[in-house]
């Protein structure tokens, strides 16, 4: 499903240029979880970036059920992200002024689905995660963990192929994590969701179908 081939990406220029991945080599299978353990600056986040279109490798090859992501147009990167990926944030990332049910629905508006079918959808999926009480309450009066499972709702609603989470537990407290991971990893299944989740918390790759270590710039 999807494939990187010695995928390679720096920043900086001159003396100061910085490898940050370095000919890196993977695969993933359709409907399973990998988590990608590496510490703070190993280069996590940059590999989410490259394998959801958001940025280019400097060399290598990214492809996605056959289709080679680098080879693709900035309209059509755009348009790849929006029907085939979920982003999960450590930070949520939802927007304030629209209220618990406008956050999911967005997602599904930005891709040409109706107002009425969208409610539906959203109001279902926030069921799912436990929020169907919440719907029009605004995100800010949220807890942490309540954020996090309508970030989780909002990422799944529009049923992506693909989900990236990075440190989705990183700003909940222990008790909270310990429900948000499972949750996760449950909704995935059930959908068939592809799912790569980059974490520095080795507890969260229990339970995965693989763990990878990022560490010099490589996956091992």
């Amino acid at each position: 499903m999807l494939t990187l081939d010695c995928v390679s990406r720096s920043f900086g220029a001159g003396v100061h240029r910085r490898c940050v991945l370095d000919a890196v080599s993977a695969g993933l299978e359709p409907g399973t979880e990998t988590v990608i353990i590496g510490r703070s600056g190993s280069g996590k986040s940059t590999l989410l970036n490259l394998i959801s279109g958001i940025d280019r490798p400097d060399a290598g090859t990214i492809r996605f059920e056959g289709q080679c992501l680098s080879d693709m147009r900035e309209p059509e990167r755009t348009l790849f992200r929006r029907r085939k990926v979920g982003f999960v944030y450590q930070f949520f990332n939802l927007l304030p002024t629209l209220d618990v049910e406008e956050n999911v629905r967005l997602v599904l508006s930005l891709d040409g689905v109706g107002a009425a079918q969208g409610r539906r959808r959203s109001r279902q999926m926030l069921e799912r995660v436990g929020l169907g009480d919440r719907l029009h309450a605004p995100v800010d009066v949220l807890s942490g963990g309540e954020q996090q499972r309508v970030a989780l709702a909002r990422a799944l609603v529009h049923e992506p192929a693909l989900l990236l989470a990075d440190e989705p537990t990183g700003n909940l407290d222990e008790v909270t994590a310990a429900q948000i991971a499972p949750l996760l990893r449950e909704l995935a299944r059930e959908r068939g969701t592809t799912v790569v989740l980059v974490t520095h918390d080795r507890q969260l790759a229990a339970g995965a179908d693989r763990c990878l270590t990022l560490r010099a710039g490589q996956l091992q």
